[in-house]
C-alpha cells in the first residue's frame, strides 16, 4: 500500500513537473513572440506606417493585418489591449524596422514616437499646385491647404494678404510630423519665412526699394523669364531699371499667368489686350501678387540686382536659354525679329 502511494505520489510530481516545464515552455515561447524579433517587412510595401488623425485600434489592425506585418495580429491584439491602445494611439508616421518586436511596436504607437518628413516643393506656380504638392506628403488634404491660403485674417495677421500669402512658403526642405495640422503648418512656414529674411537680406531690400512682399513678386518674374542663375541678376535690373523710370515692366510671363496658359511661346497682340491686373502691359508697376514661387537664388538675384542701363531682353535665336539684352528699343526690336525668325524656322506659332 505505502508502495502504491509512493508511486501516487511520483507520477504526480512527474504531471506536475511536466506541467510547470510545460507552463514555463508555453510563457517562454509567449514571451518570445511578445518582446522577441517579430515584425516582417517582407510584404509590406513601404516602411513607414501611416496612422490617419481619425484612425482607432481597429484601423491600425486591419492595416498591419492585410500587408501581413504581424505573423500573429490576435496577440499584437492582446499587446495593444493590455497596453490601452484603444485609448492612447497616436496618429503620426511611424518607422517599421524588420525584426521589431510587438511590445516595441505597441510602445511606439502609445508614446507618438514618429518619423519626421522631409516636407519639399519647388517649381510651383500656383496655390493649387503647391496645395496638392504639400498634401501628397502630410496628412493635410489640399482643400485645408487652400483653405488656408484663402484665409484673409490670418494673412493679415502675418502682414500679407490672400494674393501673396502662398509665396511665403520658400522652397526648401522643412522637417515636420505627418500629421501636422494646419495651424502648425502655418506657424513652421512662417518662421522659416522670418529666418530667411535675415537683417542682411531686410537692408537690401530697404535699400532697392522695395518690401519683401514686393521682392518676391519681381523674384516670380525673374524666375520665369529664365533658369540661368548667372543670368537672374541682370535680369532683375532690367525690371528694377523699368521701375525707376516709371515704365511698364511688360513682362511677358505675366501675362501668361493671367491667361493661365504657361506653355504659351509666342505672345500674341491679342493676348497683351487681356485685361488682368497681372498683365503688366497694361497696369504699370509691380504685379498684385507673385505669378509664381520664386527660387531663393531668384529673391536674392533681385536683392543683388545689377546695375546697368538695358531697358530690354529678348530670348536668344539659339535656344540656349540666355537672352539678348538691349538698350534702345531699335536695338531690342533687330533681337526680338532673329528670336521670331528662329520660332518661325522651328515652325513654332503659339
Amino acid at each position: 500500500m505505502e508502495e502504491k502511494k509512493m508511486g501516487l505520489w511520483h507520477w504526480a510530481g512527474v504531471v506536475f513537473l511536466g506541467f510547470i516545464i510545460g507552463s514555463g515552455f508555453f510563457i517562454y515561447h509567449k514571451y518570445q513572440k511578445i518582446f522577441g524579433p517579430t515584425l516582417s517587412l517582407q510584404h509590406y510595401p513601404d516602411e513607414y506606417l501611416l496612422v490617419p488623425s481619425e484612425a482607432n485600434l481597429e484601423d491600425v489592425l486591419q492595416v498591419l493585418d492585410s500587408f501581413q506585418v504581424v505573423p500573429d495580429i490576435a496577440l499584437f491584439k492582446w499587446v495593444a489591449k493590455r497596453k490601452n491602445l484603444d485609448e492612447t494611439l497616436h496618429s503620426g508616421r511611424y518607422l517599421l524596422v524588420d525584426g521589431m518586436s510587438l511590445n516595441g511596436l505597441a510602445n511606439m504607437l502609445r508614446s507618438g514616437q514618429q518619423e519626421a518628413v522631409k516636407l519639399t516643393f519647388n517649381n510651383i506656380r500656383t496655390k493649387e499646385q503647391l496645395a496638392g504638392r504639400l498634401a501628397s506628403q502630410i496628412e493635410l488634404d489640399s482643400v485645408s491647404i487652400l483653405n488656408l491660403f484663402r484665409d484673409s485674417k490670418y494673412a493679415a495677421k502675418v502682414g500679407s494678404d490672400t494674393l501673396n500669402f502662398y509665396a511665403r512658403f520658400l522652397p526648401n526642405t522643412y522637417l515636420v510630423y505627418w500629421d501636422i495640422d494646419q495651424r502648425d503648418l502655418a506657424i513652421r512656414i512662417e518662421h522659416e519665412y522670418d529666418q530667411f529674411w535675415t537683417q542682411e537680406r531686410k537692408q537690401l531690400s530697404e535699400e532697392i526699394g522695395l518690401r519683401p512682399q514686393e521682392v518676391i513678386i519681381l523674384a516670380s518674374i525673374v524666375e520665369e523669364e529664365t533658369l540661368k542663375n548667372d543670368e537672374k541678376a541682370r535680369v532683375a535690373g532690367v525690371y528694377m531699371n523699368r521701375l525707376s523710370k516709371g515704365r511698364p515692366l511688360q513682362a511677358d510671363p505675366t501675362v501668361k499667368f493671367a491667361l493661365q496658359d504657361f506653355e504659351k511661346r509666342r505672345i500674341t497682340k491679342k493676348d497683351l489686350k487681356f485685361d488682368s491686373p497681372f498683365n503688366t502691359y497694361l497696369y504699370p508697376g509691380l504685379p498684385p501678387g507673385p505669378i509664381r514661387i520664386p527660387s531663393i537664388s531668384s529673391i536674392d538675384a533681385v536683392l543683388n540686382y545689377e546695375r546697368h542701363k538695358y531697358l530690354y531682353f529678348c530670348a536668344r535665336e539659339d535656344f540656349s536659354g540666355y537672352h539678348n539684352f538691349a538698350t534702345t528699343h531699335l536695338q531690342h526690336m533687330v533681337n526680338a525679329r532673329k528670336y521670331h525668325q528662329a520660332l518661325n524656322k522651328r515652325k513654332i506659332y503659339k
